[in-house]
Order: C-alpha cells, then sequence, then structure tokens
C-alpha cells in the first residue's frame, strides 16, 4: 500500500489493517519456513506496509493530542 491510501483511511479502518496485515506477516512467515513461499520480498513488503500503518497511526494519535 501506498501512504497517501493509508492517509485517506480513519484510525480505526488502520487499527483493522494492522491486523491483517499481521496475520498475513504470520502466513508468510510460516510457508518460508515450510519453503512454500514463492517470492520471499513478500515478506519485507508486508513489513513496510506494518510500519507505514503504524506510522500513520502515531501521527493521528499525536495530532488529536494537541
Amino acid at each position: 500500500m501506498k501512504v497517501n491510501e493509508i492517509r485517506d483511511l480513519s484510525y480505526e479502518e488502520l487499527a483493522q489493517k494492522l491486523v491483517d496485515l499481521k496475520a498475513e506477516l504470520f502466513n508468510l512467515r510460516f510457508q518460508h519456513a515450510t519453503s512454500q513461499l514463492d517470492n520471499p520480498m513478500q515478506l519485507v513488503e508486508v513489513k513496510k506496509s506494518i510500519a507505514r500503518v503504524k506510522t500513520v497511526m502515531r501521527e493521528i494519535e499525536l495530532k488529536e493530542a494537541q
């Protein structure tokens, strides 16, 4: 996901997206451990998406605190 797409989501949607991405990361790690993962770069992309979502969530928290 692009940052612009993430910024358009509400905080609740971001929280749900974070749960989904963490579940996807778990599944990818499981596939990688059993040598069933075709593209290991998917792990990197999901980790980056998780970081982007967390960053935007923190920005929202800081904005609301002001």
